[in-house]
């Protein structure tokens, strides 16, 4: 199976539901695929790897059974739910959202049949240190110390029509992004090596295209996909990069020590990803209130993902279900009303 296949099957590669064999064995020709296709010339290359893959797989599929069930969305659940009034500033920045993103239109217009959809919703966290004021039983104080919340920069890449597979889907580009790490850090350790001079930009480019090309968790918490035009030109540039990697060869201590580092990376998974559970108490303002506070309150969960490595990030998230009616249908253009503007 060729680098591409591997993206375009990603979300059928990872079984959140449990471990098996299967699931084991086929990321770990994902990992030998996606970093260097000639690991496999190495003589106890799976061997010396299955471990470390079945430690990262154990490890994401309980990240994914920790994940709260997927809820409902809608402008019209707005001035309900809590914890969208939280998320959003209005209601009109829900159907705002759903219509920027152009995976979601893909799974309603792959599947007719479906009344739903389901969605990750990744979204900036901040947190703001100010003084204000609280009403303490009857006693107003000032200076208060308070903590405000917002979120931003909603984006919801990651779409699927049920949420098992959404679930699958969240944990191969997860996947995929320890692979790109382990990647980075064997392009650093090339630098180090003068005999592998040439092979330097190699790696590095191959780095650029795979985190490109939806890595990493890339498309769930990043700007997305290329466009299908600049989509293609990364697909035939990947299939070429392949078919160098292949062919420069290269010597057996250097495929040794990639390995070793592929391996260190998949061994200690929570080093460069964590996810956490938060539940914030608020007010109606987004401030962070204790649990004695008596004025309009509410609970609010998400997820966090924090990313370490060469590219740190840290980032809410809630998984999501929208009914196809709240997709808001695109507007064409008025050619006559475009005319007349000229």
């Amino acid at each position: 199976m060729g680098i591409l296949d591997w993206f375009k099957n990603r979300a059928a590669q990872f079984d959140a539901d449990g471990v098996s064999e299967d699931t084991v064995q086929r990321a770990a020709e994902k990992a030998i695929a996606l970093t260097n296709p000639r690991l496999r010339v190495l003589p106890d290359c799976h061997s010396r790897l299955i471990p470390a893959v079945r430690r990262t797989v154990i490890f994401l599929t309980e990240v994914l059974r920790g994940l709260p069930p997927a809820r409902p969305i809608s402008a019209a659940a707005w001035s309900s739910d809590a914890a969208l009034r939280a998320f959003f500033v209005a209601p009109s920045d829900i159907p705002a959202m759903l219509g920027r993103s152009q995976n979601l239109r893909t799974v309603f217009a792959k599947f007719p049949e479906l009344d739903a959809a389901y969605l990750v919703l990744g979204m900036a966290l901040n947190e703001q240190r100010s003084l204000g004021i609280a009403l303490q039983g009857t006693i107003v104080q000032r200076d208060v110390v308070q903590t405000s919340i917002s979120f931003s920069d909603h984006r919801a890449h990651l779409c699927s029509r049920d949420e098992s597979r959404l679930h699958r889907l969240v944990g191969a580009q997860a996947y995929e992004f320890l692979l790109a790490e382990a990647l980075s850090e064997i392009g650093e350790d090339r630098v180090e090596r003068q005999e592998l001079q040439a092979n330097r930009a190699l790696i590095g480019a191959r780095l650029r295209l795979l985190r490109q090309q939806g890595p990493g968790l890339g498309s769930m918490f990043d700007a997305g996909l290329p466009g299908n035009s600049e989509q293609a030109t990364l697909e035939a540039k990947l299939v070429e990069n392949e078919q160098q990697l292949a062919a420069i060869g290269g010597g057996e201590s250097a495929l040794e020590a990639e390995l070793d580092c592929l391996i260190q990376v998949l061994d200690n998974p929570q080093r460069y990803l964590r996810v956490e559970q938060r539940e914030l108490r608020l007010n109606t303002m987004n401030v962070v209130v204790g649990a004695d506070d008596s004025g309009p309150v509410a609970d609010v969960r998400f997820s966090l993902a924090e990313l370490a490595g060469s590219s740190p990030r840290r980032r809410a998230f809630v998984l999501f279900h929208v009914a196809r009616s709240e997709l808001p249908t695109v507007q064409g253009i008025d050619f006559d009303l475009a005319a007349r503007c000229l």
